[in-house]
């Protein structure tokens, strides 16, 4: 991967010296689930955090109308399936770095780090463009042209959020690649606190301020993404954290080799959780032409499927920092110890959860849904198949980043691409819709849900097929 790049596979087999480290953490399983826990916890408290802004606008809009959270269902379908694609191309840099730093190349690391910068500008100009011209994509999907205004209002003011909240994915992904993510969950929870009082000030007006109505909820988010960028800014500059690695200096000149690498893992990751994403999101624009109630039941389900999803994303970060760290240490042993014990509270925290919606589906429906009888009774029915769903998505979700530190990118979007847009994604359209033979069109959310569900499953089988045979390379 360029001068700055994770090593191949033939040289992990090989591995050259590497300068002396600092010393780490006892070599016990029980060391190492506490480490990975702690790293896990700290990333998970932050993403709860960033996920609960979706949250309060699901909430506030529902207080709204029901055509704003109907509208907001879109919307956010539109907004999460550019973001994450972006993000995951700036993401892949976590193993990269963590190596770096397991090999105790702290300059280097500090100068990928500054070239990273050119990517995160790439990315924010191609981001802005799709959110300010959403019309092929509302129109190509069918939205009914009652949404499609107050859809473009939103996404038009969130293409300016989008900059600072990539740029802060960046400083994130840089704190989780040193093992230290505990200054970005508190900038995040910090946040939350300004988050929720602006959207519902800004949604429903007050003080002087007219209603702005699901607009709102878009500018105290653009609000909120400035304020976290420039609290970073002072961290990095002043931080004692990030003084070996020298990362405030005079950016350089681009670096091809260097950017070519980032690219290399960037791109196929990015496109990888872009197909990922949309295979969900998308499910939003073709129930949308259901009706109202199917889109808000729908929101609701995936609102809860979202905040689920951020204890498998924080433990996929974690494991594979961990993992890269070793690799990068020579020390492939542990780091076949730290994959098994990722994947391991992975599946016991999903089961969990799983096992908390199928008891509480309808308090959790009459919490999200609000006064709405009708969306409350559909929402409900959808939570034993997003029960199913998670557990499946808990799996494959370790196992992708996991994947990644060990160089593997291009499979990973591959199999995504077959298994959720096709099986996923395109078996719920065929079920909802069309039919199969046998089987009359359901004409409901459940059968994107449950074709969903079937697609993780098959997804996570292959996942462990491919980290199975990449850490037997390993040994």
């Amino acid at each position: 991967m360029g001068d700055h790049g994770a090593p191949s596979a033939r040289r992990r087999r090989h591995p050259a010296p590497v300068p002396p480290r600092i010393a780490v953490t006892t070599g016990t399983r029980a060391g190492e689930v506490r480490t990975i826990a702690r790293h896990a916890g700290t990333v998970f408290a932050g993403q709860v955090a960033v996920m609960a802004f979706g949250v309060t606008d699901t909430l506030v809009a529902a207080r709204y109308a029901p055509q704003a959270l109907a509208a907001l269902s879109v919307a956010s379908a539109v907004f999460i399936s550019v973001f994450v694609g972006l993000m995951g191309v700036l993401q892949a840099q976590l193993p990269v770095w963590a190596h770096l730093r397991g090999a105790a190349r702290h300059e280097e690391l500090g100068r990928s780090v500054r070239q990273s910068l050119y990517l995160s500008a790439l990315t924010a100009a191609v981001g802005m463009l799709a959110l300010l011209f959403p019309g092929p994509l509302l129109r190509a999907t069918q939205v009914p042209p009652e949404l499609q205004g107050p859809v473009r209002d939103y996404l038009a003011i969130l293409a300016f959020a989008l900059p600072p909240a990539l740029l802060f994915r960046l400083y994130s992904t840089l704190n989780q690649s040193l093992g230290k993510p505990v200054l970005v969950t508190w900038i995040q929870v910090a946040s939350l606190a300004v988050k929720v009082p602006l959207s519902i000030w800004f949604v429903f007006g007050g003080l002087g301020l007219p209603a702005q109505g699901l607009a709102g909820a878009a500018w105290a988010t653009l609000t909120v993404n400035s304020l976290m960028v420039g609290v970073a800014v002072l961290l990095l500059r002043g931080a004692a954290l990030y003084r070996p690695y020298d990362i405030w200096r005079r950016l350089e000149p681009p670096h091809v080799p260097t950017l070519r690498g980032f690219l290399r893992l960037g791109v196929p990751t990015g496109l990888a959780i872009m197909v990922e994403v949309t295979s969900f999101t998308l499910m939003a624009l073709f129930i949308a032409r259901l009706g109202t109630v199917a889109a808000a039941s729908h929101q609701v389900a995936a609102s809860l499927t979202g905040l689920l999803y951020m204890m498998p994303l924080s433990l996929g970060i974690a494991a594979s920092a961990r993992v890269s760290y070793w690799l990068g240490a020579n020390e492939p042993a542990r780091a076949r110890q730290a994959l098994r014990l990722g994947l391991q509270l992975a599946l016991s925290l999903s089961l969990t959860s799983a096992l908390a919606l199928v008891l509480l589906q309808q308090p959790l429906a009459r919490l999200f849904a609000g006064p709405n009888p009708p969306v409350v009774a559909l929402a409900a029915a959808l939570l034993p198949w997003v029960a199913a769903y998670h557990v499946f998505d808990s799996l494959q979700a370790v196992c992708v980043f996991v994947l990644r530190s060990f160089g593997i990118a291009t499979a990973s979007l591959v199999v995504y691409c077959l298994l959720l847009w096709g099986v996923g994604l395109g078996g719920g359209y065929l079920l909802a819709y069309q039919g199969l033979p046998g089987i009359a069109p359901l004409q409901s959310p459940r059968a994107f849900w449950g074709a969903g569900a079937l697609a993780l499953v098959l997804t996570a089988l292959s996942f462990m097929a491919l980290l199975w045979r990449a850490s037997r390379a390993t040994r």
